[in-house]
């Protein structure tokens, strides 16, 4: 007898073999109907897969995360036979899954156009109407090479020779159309469904070398309903509305250009709103007991070596000789005989450096180290997007140097932190992962063992709901990650605190214990808005640059509707600026309703308008951002209720 447990712990027995089809027909028929593929022990699998041993076994529907990306695989493949059917002589090359869809690369001398995608998804619904049958091959590598060059599939053929000889290949049959692929796919066609969208095309090179070919990419998305498929494409279309490249540009915050790609030039009023942010913080973890320092960019590649960034991020870092060579001979420094400098990618080992100093004692500790650290990696170009993902960025970072027995009172002070910030910064409902180790880390099993139990310790002393993030922690230890929801809908993962007992023990970090003996501290690395490019881009978004009065980068504008008020307007400007407003005084021979309109634009988010009767009588009419409505005050009382208003969330009474 076959034993296969199922995901809620039930075991069924089967007399024999059996496909997962069959499986799940003796589940339910409807189950058998809904099912797409199959997870054996945790392994996704095709349907037809024949289950012969003693197993753990779920069946997969499209309702679910591992039935979702199925789709997306298989919308991948129907696009391409779709394309190949409709533009013959087109080569097919790589067509992976990503988040929300998927994408193909395909070669083609003649580039497609945006009206194609309409005639692809056309022969797409087309194809599923047909309801294709799809089974797995194995082919022998060699000949399997042979037809592919036969048919013109010569980018096929390079990736199939890449595979050593003798082994063989697994080949997907769709119809009459033949795709190398691992796997798994589908039944059939029909099973994909039509709640699918190609959305653009790109360029690409070939195998992501720019010495490569240019090929042509064209993006797709699957979703298991139309519905789900609506409202992902009202929240792209939401999203590109709110773009903050487009917004930052309209608001005049900050620009980006090719001379220093990945780099952020900010503007007054896009630093008006990093500085707001960081005195914010700054404020909140003054009064939380942090220290602030400040370390150097350019560290010895020494403890990058120590601490295990280095054979870790190497390539992500900007590397540097100690000393320029004065002759044009630079062979020492190829050859690695030069002392190599690198800039920092991140904070931790400068930190520690600043705790060696000096001998500590338990009674020292918790020490939290704070600094708004401008690191710097090198992120590929086609990676970099905006202020959500650049080379130059400034992190609020932090670590915590604790005892173990310190270790859940220093996470609940955190995590209860990071929502009180995140409330503030108006965002609710953080959700929390922990992610355990990776398969590459550092550090022995029991020394995870104990920072994993830590940090779940704490969470759950706490009351707080959270998923498990398997093999997702930091190579040097568990992390826990908060992610939130924007007004959108999109999810972002930005605070994190990840426990650490490896990479102070590296660079030689000690305390003296109660026991007068010496002890490697434990350390929290912590980050609560991340990187302040990032979390300023997720703001612009969230607000679509409608932000609210702290954070805004002109607070008010005063303007007039003649020129009889401009000495009362200048007044009033003034006193809004003793106040400690951000403000602008707009008295241009321009007609009032222009004016407003344009401030309006500039998402200013109180206009302050003053005719001849305002300034006789020293009052305001005040036009609020989104309203059409107007509200006349004494100046006062105006200036005095934008104050509070303006007053920062954690300084409000």
């Amino acid at each position: 007898m076959i034993k296969l447990t199922l995901p809620d712990g039930s075991v069924r027995e089967a007399a024999e073999p059996l496909s997962g089809f069959a499986f799940a027909e003796s589940i339910a028929k409807s189950l058998a109907k809904k099912a797409i593929g199959l997870k054996i022990d945790g392994k996704m699998m095709d349907l037809a897969t024949v289950i012969d041993r003693d197993a753990k076994v779920e069946v997969v529907t499209p309702a679910t995360q591992d039935g979702l990306e199925l789709l997306r695989h298989d919308g991948a493949h129907v696009m391409a036979e779709a394309v190949q059917e409709l533009f013959p002589g087109t080569q097919v090359t790589i067509g992976p899954v990503i988040e929300n869809g998927f994408f193909y690369d395909f070669a083609r001398p003649e580039p497609f156009q945006l009206s194609d995608l309409e005639k692809i998804e056309a022969k797409m619904r087309e194809i599923v109407d047909r309801d294709e049958k799809i089974t797995r091959e194995v082919w022998n590598r060699d000949e399997a090479v042979a037809y592919f060059k036969k048919i013109g599939e010569h980018y096929k053929a390079e990736i199939i020779g890449a595979i050593p000889a003798g082994e063989d290949v697994s080949i997907y049959r769709q119809g009459n159309w033949l795709d190398l692929c691992r796997g798994p796919h589908l039944p059939s066609t029909g099973k994909l469904g039509k709640a699918f969208k190609l959305t653009k095309l790109a360029g690409a090179y070939w195998r992501g070398d720019s010495r490569n070919e240019m090929l042509q990419r064209i993006y797709g998305t699957v979703w298991a309903t139309e519905a789900e498929l609506k409202a992902y494409l009202t929240m792209v279309e939401e999203a590109e509305r709110r773009d903050h490249r487009k917004i930052g540009r309209e608001m005049d915050l900050f620009h980006l250009q090719e001379e220093a790609q990945g780099s952020v030039f900010w503007h007054p009023k896009g630093y008006h709103i990093w500085q707001a942010l960081e005195q914010y913080i700054r404020r909140r973890i003054h009064r939380a007991g942090y220290v602030e320092v400040k370390t150097p960019q350019l560290l010895d590649s020494k403890f990058w070596e120590q601490s295990g960034h280095w054979g870790k991020y190497r390539e992500n870092m900007f590397v540097v000789p100690d000393e320029i060579p004065s002759t044009d001979d630079d062979a020492p420094i190829l050859s690695g005989k030069a002392k190599l400098m690198a800039i920092k990618p991140m904070n931790c080992p400068a930190h520690v450096q600043i705790f060696k100093q000096g001998v500590k004692s338990y009674r020292d500790l918790p020490l939290r180290m704070a600094e708004f650290g401008c690191c710097h990696r090198n992120e590929p170009h086609g990676a970099l997007h905006g202020l959500m993902r650049v080379r130059q960025m400034t992190q609020d970072d932090a670590h915590i140097f604790c005892t173990p027995d310190q270790i859940q009172s220093e996470t609940e002070a955190f995590v209860a932190l990071l929502e009180s910030v995140y409330e503030h910064m108006g965002f609710t409902g953080t959700k929390l992962k922990l992610a355990t180790r990776p398969a590459a880390r550092a550090g022995s099993d029991e020394i995870w063992d104990k920072a994993e139990q830590g940090l779940e310790n704490a969470l759950r002393s706490m009351g707080r709901e959270f998923e498990f993030a398997p093999g997702e922690g930091a190579f040097y230890g568990p992390k826990l990650e908060f992610h939130l929801k924007d007004a959108i809908g999109r999810s972002w993962q930005l605070g994190t605190l990840q426990l650490d007992f490896v990479v102070p023990e590296r660079l030689d970090a000690t305390y003296i214990g109660e026991d007068g003996a010496k002890h490697t501290p434990v350390m929290l690395h912590r980050a609560i808005l991340g990187s302040l490019e990032r979390f300023i881009g997720i703001l612009i978004e969230n607000y679509e640059g409608k932000f609210p009065l702290w954070l805004a980068p002109v607070q008010a504008v005063v303007t007039t509707i003649t020129s009889d008020a401009d000495a009362y307007a200048a007044e009033m400007a003034g006193m809004l600026k003793a106040a400690g407003l951000r403000v602008e005084l707009d008295i241009r021979n321009e007609k009032i309703n222009y004016k407003v309109r344009e401030h309006s634009v500039g998402k200013v988010p109180a206009i302050f308008v003053a005719g001849k009767r305002e300034a006789e009588e020293r009052t305001v009419s005040i036009r609020r951002l989104g309203s059409q409505d107007q509200k006349v005050q004494p100046l006062d009382e105006a200036i005095k209720a934008l104050i509070a208003e303006a007053t920062p969330p954690d300084l409000r009474g």
